[in-house]
């Protein structure tokens, strides 16, 4: 789809008898958390969505529950703990909706979501997966020589690894670790005990919780949960004791970790590392448990002081506590026509056959699309760079990292080749700051300066700098990125690399870095735009400016890809370029809370959603700018943390074939997806988009991004690094 395609005549016209938003009214806005609870409605589609194949569907029922755990530890966490706490909201919702109303809300969608999981599990994908071979088997679908087979297994690998827990008065109730999956017992007193005693067994997270069994002579594959082993063989742990019943429990706790500056004491690698230690203890927020569960097992839940959770946050389940356990069934060996099929990342043509990375950026700015084009290129420009006798000094901002990570080695390597080395490790990065300390530790050993950051904020931007010495001088190459620097989320998450040599960027990048590790007041930006400082209020200016286009005739467009739109003044900005008769296409891929299709308000701007086998990821932002267009690229999604609370950085594409490529042969082809791209309504609810006739194609952007991927490298000429993707036909 071409720029004038996408603009088309309608962004010409500007109404006149609009007025322009004034207050506000909180009806315009989409609460938050609601939000986030319609996009995890997606994902469950796709796990019932006939067309997929089968095991891809039983990993969307997977990463449904995995979202929802995530929700709880932080989104859930949070909201009861302005309840609880008497707390005000860091960023109050615009939508008006109070702490205990979205709690109440919350509890009554999330409750009813965890119902159609189950369902799905149960009345659809289970039965499926066991004509196609793959049986999950319960206790008593077990022969006698199976049950031999775990009676020997559970002897030697499971039995030594258990510690029951007695709960009476010389034995609290003990504490629960955050999302471990655990039995509560019921055990058969002796004559020195009138009531029954209780017990806590955790399952062992050491050990697979898929349990196979033998291969038998019908070819299916067996598997059995870990609890269901442990199960039926418990009397042994309680020598003279019989468990008469049990159930699987799991709690969900406050994981959230947040660092105020007057928090940090010594340093902030030792605040993060005791924060670290206290959120095994944080606040339970929810309790899973089987449904059999009578009023004895959730008396000695609820009346723990462990817990202290209302009713509403107890969800009863009908099958096994914790349905992540269904991806180990998705990595099955074999099955391939249960999948869909695989694909291998490309490497760009400019730079499958040169020696040098640096070469093909010093020729041109290079733009890379993951993962159809390999994240290779980023893992090839740190490894050269800490081998080339040539590079002085590299300096990276490390968010999110793989634990067998290619960059972090390189990084390492280049610090013992004598190069100055310089990496930048956030340690507040969500769920993965154990790891982000090891690895800082691993490159402190190695000779690294190792930074943290700036107390505060987290550091999001994904910025790296080479400074090389060539013939006619110092050079600085820069690579600026979508997503993390992580080869394993590089093959599963959208994103865009940009790399460039162009001194306004080096300029620029040698500045931030000097920001993130020293002490400075800023700095005369050429070209990146650097939040907290000015990213918000520049995209409120690109707003604007289209708004005043509008309003004088001249051609305006907005559109934007990012995974939330939160933000309440870039959601107003964007009402007020609607009145005014810009054109806005918005690509949001989770959270939204700007209500599109409202009368005199929204009227002009179009959100879609697309949720497919790759996250989505990427942040790109299209400004039409009468007839001089202008996109970015950004680490930033559009929500008030990302513009006051983090490092993030907004980039220009500039080179003309890039941007054509970004607009035609990226931007172009998501907005034409009718196949897994679904319209978000005035009422908040979504609308799969489907082909408009019956004789129109349909475009699945994701498959059409694979292809041009494969196309651009049977067809494009070794050296070209401008040639843009060929851009199939979307009408």
């Amino acid at each position: 789809m071409s720029i004038e395609q996408l603009n088309g005549p309608a962004a010409l016209v500007a109404p006149s008898n609009v007025p322009p938003v004034s207050v506000p009214d909180p009806g315009w806005f989409i609460n938050r958390e609601l939000s986030w609870l319609d996009f995890n409605e997606r994902v469950l589609e796709e796990a019932r969505e006939a067309s997929n194949p089968l095991l891809d569907r039983v990993k969307f029922l997977a990463i449904c529950a995995s979202n929802l755990d995530e929700f709880f530890e932080v989104r859930v966490a949070g909201l009861q703990a302005q309840v609880y706490e008497n707390l005000e909201p860091q960023d109050p919702p615009p939508d008006g909706m109070g702490s205990l109303a979205q709690l109440v809300e919350i509890s009554r969608r999330a409750h009813d979501f965890v119902g159609r999981m189950y369902e799905t599990w149960y009345a659809e994908l289970r039965p499926m997966i066991l004509k196609h071979g793959i049986r999950v088997c319960s206790p008593a679908e077990l022969s006698d020589s199976q049950n031999a087979h775990l009676d020997a297994y559970f002897d030697s690998q499971v039995y030594p690894v258990l510690t029951p827990l007695a709960i009476d008065p010389a034995h609290p109730f003990p504490h629960v670790h955050n999302k471990s999956l655990n039995l509560l017992l019921r055990i058969e007193p002796d004559k020195s005990h009138a009531r029954p005693l209780y017990a806590v067994l955790q399952v062992p997270s050491v050990l697979n919780r898929l349990v196979p069994l033998p291969d038998e002579a019908d070819g299916q594959r067996r598997f059995v949960l870990l609890e269901d082993v442990i199960g039926p063989r418990l009397d042994v742990l309680f020598g003279g004791y019989r468990v008469t019943e049990r159930v699987a429990f799991r709690v969900t706790r406050n994981s959230d970790l947040t660092i105020q500056e007057s928090e940090v004491r010594s340093s902030l690698l030792s605040t993060i590392e005791e924060t670290l230690r206290q959120r095994k203890w944080g606040a339970a927020v929810r309790l899973e448990i089987s449904e059999g569960a009578d009023e004895g097992f959730l008396a000695q839940l609820l009346s723990s002081s462990a817990l202290e959770l209302e009713e509403r946050d107890v969800y009863k389940v009908t099958g096994p506590v914790d349905l992540t356990v269904l991806s180990g069934l998705w990595k099955l060996e074999g099955f391939r026509d249960l999948r869909e099929p695989p694909f291998e990342p490309q490497m760009p043509p400019v730079l499958a056959r040169r020696k040098s990375i640096f070469g093909a950026i010093r020729d041109h700015d290079l733009l890379v699309h993951h993962p159809y084009e390999s994240f290779g290129t980023v893992v090839q420009f740190i490894e050269q760079a800490s081998e080339d006798p040539g590079v002085l000094a590299i300096k990276m901002t490390l968010y999110r990292t793989a634990e067998a990570n290619p960059i972090i080695n390189a990084l390492a390597r280049a610090a013992e080749n004598g190069k100055q080395v310089t990496a930048l490790v956030e340690l507040q990065a969500r769920l993965d700051e154990e790891n982000n300390i090891d690895k800082a530790r691993m490159l402190q050993k190695a000779g690294v300066h190792v930074v943290y950051g700036i107390v505060g904020l987290k550091t999001h931007c994904k910025a790296a700098l080479v400074v090389r010495r060539e013939h006619d001088g110092i050079k600085r190459y820069v690579h600026l990125g979508t997503g993390n620097y992580n080869p394993m989320t590089a093959r599963l998450y959208t994103d865009l690399s940009f790399f460039t040599c162009r001194a306004e960027f080096g300029e620029d990048a040698s500045a931030l870095f000097n920001v993130l590790t020293g002490y400075s007041q800023g700095n005369e930006w050429n070209r990146l735009i650097m939040a907290p400082k000015h990213l918000g209020a520049r995209l409120l200016v690109l707003i604007e400016r289209e708004r005043a286009h509008a309003e004088q005739g001249r051609p305006a467009r907005i559109i934007a890809k990012v995974n939330s739109l939160v933000d309440p003044e870039i959601i107003e900005a964007l009402y007020r370029a609607s009145q005014a008769g810009v054109r806005i296409d918005l690509i949001v891929r989770g959270i939204c809370c700007l209500r599109p299709g409202l009368p005199g308000v929204s009227d002009r701007i179009r959100v879609i959603s697309i949720v497919d086998k790759y996250l989505e990821h990427s942040r790109i932002a299209y400004f039409q700018n009468g007839d001089e267009p202008e996109v970015f690229c950004a680490s930033a999604d559009w929500m008030p943390r990302n513009f006051r609370r983090r490092v993030e950085l907004m980039f220009p594409i500039e080179a003309p074939p890039l941007r054509r490529r970004m607009v035609d042969g990226i931007l172009g082809v998501l907005l034409a997806d009718n196949v897994k791209a679904r319209e978000l309504q005035a009422d908040g609810t979504y609308r799969r988009v489907s082909p408009p006739g019956p004789h129109e194609p349909a475009i699945r952007s994701q498959v059409e991004f694979q292809n041009m991927a494969i196309e651009a490298c049977e067809t494009s000429p070794i050296g070209h690094a401008a040639a843009p993707l060929v851009t199939p036909t979307v009408g």
